[in-house]
């Protein structure tokens, strides 16, 4: 894909985000909507991954350790082709296998259950362990929140990917700088994000947009350059991306849309939608 079909694949991201958030009636929509450029190029830029095969044996893998940004990775996998467009509208309906939290077990191209905040890291290093201990050449990619590496977990996680030298592995930090709380910095500064992961022998990669696919680009191709060590990206973003009202608000990390607010949201991504058919 080039740049502009990228660009117009992420605002159809988003417009299920929003679809399926308000749906639910529940969700979180904010750091869906930070991340949806990270999940779109992964999704149909970088893995090497094939819907209609989602267990193949040398697929690359990804794990959502921040597992509430559901939505974002639900819609990206039904734009995929993974399942369809239209059950985003059941998210976290009774009996619908879209739950609020992604499970491999009923979701086809969820690769590991996630949404206990810092666990899912733990799984992506032993994934990417995994294919180093059987010679495999898929890589493993997982991304993580900035309030989440205020996690403990995810330190452990990082001092042993480093001292294996497990460069098959991306770790992605959303540093969008909101969490539930707030701030990330008044709540519990992770900062310095780069020198941490260097502590822990990461190669690191600092993306001053991470909603720019040119940037996002140059970062994926450096990862898989990088060898004999992990790779960070830690990438700075804005919550709640290209909707007026959510933008840089964290009383939208983790609440739902009503019907004025749904419309509000989704004239704003069809404004960027037609502004892209411009190009």
């Amino acid at each position: 894909m080039n740049k502009l079909e990228l660009q117009k694949t992420a605002n159809e991201i988003r417009k299920g985000i929003i679809t399926a958030v308000h749906s639910a009636k529940a969700g979180h929509p904010g750091g869906s909507l930070s991340a949806t450029e990270a999940f779109t190029y992964l999704y149909f830029e970088e893995m090497n991954i094939d819907p209609q095969d989602p267990k193949k044996a040398d697929r690359d893998r990804f794990v959502l350790s921040k597992g509430h940004t559901a939505p974002g990775l639900y819609s990206t996998l039904a734009h995929r082709g993974y399942f369809p467009v239209e059950d985003l509208k059941t998210l976290r309906h009774l009996g619908s296998y879209l739950q609020g939290h992604p499970d491999m077990k009923h979701i086809p191209g969820v690769d590991m259950s996630s949404g206990s905040l810092g666990q899912g890291i733990s799984a992506a290093v032993g994934m990417a362990l995994s294919a180093k201990m059987s010679q495999e050449s898929y890589r493993v990619y997982t991304l993580l929140g900035d309030g989440e590496i205020q996690e403990g977990q995810v330190w452990e996680a990082a001092m042993f990917a480093g001292h294996r030298k497990l460069d098959n592995l991306t770790v992605i930090v959303d540093n969008n700088g909101l969490q539930i709380d707030g701030n990330i910095e008044d709540v519990c500064s992770p900062y310095p994000i780069d020198k941490k992961f260097e502590a822990f022998n990461f190669h690191v990669i600092n993306v001053e947009d991470g909603n720019d696919f040119d940037q996002l680009k140059a970062a994926f191709d450096e990862a898989k350059a990088t060898k004999g060590m992990p790779t960070a990206i830690i990438m700075k973003t804005v919550k709640g991306k290209d909707v007026s009202f959510m933008e840089n608000n964290a009383g939208w990390h983790g609440k739902a849309p009503n019907d004025a607010e749904y419309e509000i949201a989704m004239a704003d991504l069809e404004k960027v939608g037609e502004a892209l058919c411009q190009k």
